[in-house]
């Protein structure tokens, strides 16, 4: 049992969803998992446990911003040997391109954070994506007809950025969307070997102004998930076994 997750060590699986809100943890439970147990309600940052498939997945609910998905992402690593981590959350589009219910496969995130800074002591560490889990999603994205965008992602620690001139810069130079939490998790992965991804389902543009409903929402966070689990355990993928590339 770690300091933030009430779980028995056999109790997480190699693979974990990591949805921000641990109210989405508990509907990707109790929809896509069978037999699924809840094994944590610490601070009420909800993780289940089931099967998909035939195989093990968990789900743990995050809370929002990079310091608190470290917290779960490092205990998950550490503590209950977790090998794949793939975020599936929501984010903001910086690009004309990227359309609301598009989802973006993020293969590295640049972010306004100091964690990385304090952590490799002034050098800008570029975290980026386990490769096979980026072309594994692309491939069944690209199969199921899921408009999609594959590229760099923004974390942020400012929800309310007072700094419109920012995403004009990061939009100059490519960055498709922002969020809050990719950058620590693609950290984290790697300082623990492991394999890491983040899908982000576009609920919002700052370039048009559009958003999602609440509804809307939710059915595109579903088709994700979808793709997500399918990703992760196809030909046996959700047992951890592999390598970064």
């Amino acid at each position: 049992m770690s300091n933030h997750i009430a779980a028995a060590p056999d109790d997480i699986a190699e693979t974990v969803l990591l949805p921000g809100d641990p109210l989405r943890a508990r509907w990707i439970a109790t929809t896509y998992l069978d037999d699924a147990s809840c094994y944590s309600s610490v601070r009420n940052m909800l993780g289940y446990t089931g099967t998909y498939r035939g195989q093990r997945i968990s789900v743990q609910g995050t809370g929002m911003g990079q310091p608190s998905l470290s917290i779960y992402a490092h205990e998950l690593l550490a503590e209950y040997g977790a090998r794949t981590l793939v975020r599936v959350g929501s984010c903001g589009g910086l690009q004309e391109s990227v359309a609301i219910r598009d989802v973006i496969v993020a293969m590295s995130a640049s972010t306004d954070s100091s964690i990385n800074f304090l952590r490799f002591h002034g050098l800008n560490f570029a975290p980026a994506a386990d490769f096979t889990l980026v072309r594994a999603y692309v491939e069944r994205a690209e199969n199921a007809g899921v408009p999609h965008h594959i590229g760099q992602i923004f974390s942020t620690d400012s929800f309310y950025l007072d700094r419109p001139e920012l995403h004009d810069r990061l939009r100059d130079y490519g960055v498709l969307a922002v969020e809050m939490e990719t950058a620590a998790l693609y950290t984290l992965a790697a300082k623990f070997d492991a394999r890491a991804l983040s899908v982000n389902t576009v609920s919002d543009s700052l370039v048009t102004g559009e958003a999602l409903s609440s509804d809307d929402r939710e059915r595109s966070f579903a088709e994700m998930v979808e793709l997500t689990l399918d990703t992760v355990t196809a030909s046996g993928s959700a047992g951890g076994g592999e390598s970064r590339s």
